[in-house]
């Protein structure tokens, strides 16, 4: 599941965050990063799925 998860925090971050953390403020974080650049979306999400963040 956790290769999964890096895989679609590169190709689709905030359903990488999403399956992660839930709705909470890291999702709304990460919709917000992603929407103003592709790359610090990716970076957040891949961050919240390799530090294994649940809330």
């Amino acid at each position: 599941m956790q290769i999964l998860k890096l895989i679609l925090a590169i190709f689709l971050p905030p359903i990488a965050a999403f399956l992660q953390v839930g709705f909470s403020i890291h999702l709304l974080i990460n919709i917000i990063l992603t929407l103003i650049g592709g790359v610090p979306g990716m970076i957040h999400a891949i961050w919240l799925v390799v530090t294994d963040r649940k809330s």
